[in-house]
């Protein structure tokens, strides 16, 4: 029997927190469109085109420039082809020293059992604090 939408999106998330890149990888579809929210700091590739592109773009770069980079997840809305998480990004930014616990809604869009599409909102100030570009 095939995963639920649901079950594919927990199933990214829970590979991502034993960072099982591979596992959070082969959950998307060859042709993932991958937006960050505006105004983020990872939002200077937008889009990303493919699971290689998230890969460098995104989950390279969280791993290099945040110490403890977890998605915390507080609830996961399923609305068929569409699954919503509600999350907190928790960790500390290596260049800054400060942490975080920044708001953030993932929208995902799946087809044929795989992540299709993905759109970010998150507080950007948050980032931008933590991060020190303001």
């Amino acid at each position: 029997m095939a995963e639920s939408n649901l079950q594919v999106i927990r199933g990214m998330y829970d590979a991502f927190a034993k960072g099982d890149v591979a596992g959070v990888l082969g959950r998307m579809s060859p042709g993932i469109v991958w937006n960050e929210a505006e105004n983020f700091p990872y939002a200077d590739g937008n889009p990303y085109h493919g699971p290689a592109a998230v890969a460098q773009g995104v989950f390279a770069r969280c791993a290099s420039e945040w110490d403890g980079f977890a998605v915390i997840i507080e609830d996961l809305i399923d609305a068929g082809d569409t699954v919503v998480a509600l999350v907190r990004y928790r960790g500390t930014y290596k260049a800054t020293g400060r942490s975080q616990d920044t708001q953030a809604v993932h929208v995902w869009r799946l087809a044929a059992g795989k992540a299709a599409r993905f759109q970010q909102y998150a507080d950007t100030l948050q980032v931008a604090r933590v991060t020190g570009a303001c």
